[in-house]
């Protein structure tokens, strides 16, 4: 899109990830393929990395018994992509702004758009698709929670593996806010940087001094989730576990509940900060949100546990942000050392935390914290631990 009359015109976009790179993802399914013109870029996304993830995981469709299996997604609301409603919006605008004739938006407009228009942009559309493509029968859930929704969506899963409801469970999160309704709106309520357009590789400065907004992106990650016994049973390849989890709500912003559920996933895990090698913060890169995050590091870690965010590399990924910042600390588990945090050059001595800025680091402790939570102060935070096989 056109982003030169915006106030922030960069953006963390996918470009490689097209219509020709989704439909080579099910090339091996036609009726998938053709099922993928009637999704919105965030659901193709979506189920796009769910046929990866399941590829990765070594699942076969009938080989686990389907009412054995679920799905959870964090997902958000999908804004309409302007080919849809264009026809319709220009016949009862007559290219006036503000002048919406609302009754030749109903004898005339109403017939210019697509009668599945509205399938397109459901939240629940990822978790729909992805149960039909791969007869999962079980839990199909989707957490919508702005950017908390899929560390949320992990928690879930977590949670129906530990009620035994389900054997295998698909956690996946997805996001592309780059429609041009959607960039004008979050352009409107969201911290954007506004003065970093032509340097957009240092734009996003997660705790740093001079951090100044952050930048949206797109995209989409997916795990599967299993009991050990049977992913072993299956020979699954793991990446690492999943061993605590919690939620909450800051209502005050001050960082007080962040800490508590941070405590309560330590619990859940039953560690102490002493055994974290790091925490895998939300890190938006505004100096309201960075310094709330904050305030809740340093309750409950002080200086004592680097502090480590992932926006640098990938912008604001809304709901699919929380995933793909903990697949980060899965890999720094995986090879050994952790990346810095990417335009952190001068941590903000406000903020009172030590956060990891210059180098490779080794990975020294065998867990790992991450949160995620939503501008409205809904938290979610997982223990992960490094998998030892």
């Amino acid at each position: 899109m056109d982003a030169s009359e915006f106030p922030c015109r960069i953006a963390a976009d996918v470009p490689e990830f097209n219509d020709k790179y989704a439909r080579e993802v099910f090339k091996h399914n036609r009726e998938h393929a053709k099922s993928l013109k009637m999704m919105a870029r965030t659901v193709q996304l979506g189920v796009a990395v769910a046929q990866k993830a399941m590829e990765n995981a070594g699942f076969v469709k009938g080989q686990i018994d389907p009412t054995r299996v679920g799905v959870e997604f964090g997902a958000a609301i999908i804004h309409t992509e302007l080919d849809d409603i264009a026809r319709a919006a220009k016949i009862c605008t007559n290219c006036q702004p503000g002048a919406i004739d609302m009754k030749i938006w109903g004898e005339k407009g109403l017939e210019e758009i697509p009668p599945l228009w509205m399938l397109k942009y459901l939240p629940n559309m990822p978790a729909c698709h992805v149960s039909i493509m791969h007869d999962i029968q079980g839990p199909s859930n989707t957490i919508t929670v702005g950017d908390a929704a899929s560390i949320l969506a992990l928690g879930e899963a977590f949670r129906i593996l530990n009620r035994d409801l389900v054997d295998f469970v698909l956690v996946g999160g997805t996001e592309s806010k780059l429609n041009p309704l959607n960039y004008a709106r979050q352009s409107l309520f969201q911290p954007v940087t506004t003065t970093r357009n032509e340097t957009p590789a240092k734009a996003v400065r997660p705790f740093d001094s001079g951090r100044d907004g952050t930048v949206l992106g797109e995209g989409a990650t997916a795990f599967s989730l299993e009991e050990l016994g049977h992913a072993q049973k299956r020979g699954a390849k793991i990446l690492g576990e999943v061993c605590g989890f919690a939620a909450g709500f800051d209502r005050d912003r001050d960082g007080k509940s962040i800490a508590r559920v941070i405590r309560r996933a330590m619990d859940d895990a039953g560690i102490t900060p002493a055994d974290v090698d790091h925490v895998n913060a939300h890190g938006l890169g505004t100096l309201e949100s960075d310094a709330w995050e904050a305030k809740a590091f340093r309750e409950v870690f002080g200086k004592d546990v680097p502090v480590f965010g992932m926006k640098g590399y990938i912008g604001a990924l809304g709901p699919a942000g929380g995933l793909t910042e903990l697949l980060a600390s899965f890999l720094a588990f995986q090879h050994g050392v952790l990346p810095p945090t990417l335009n952190c050059e001068q941590v903000d001595p406000l903020l009172g935390i030590q956060v990891h800025q210059e180098s490779m680091r080794p990975i020294r402790k065998p867990y790992a914290v991450k949160i995620s939570f939503s501008d409205l102060g809904q938290v979610g935070a997982v223990v992960i631990r490094k998998w030892d096989s």
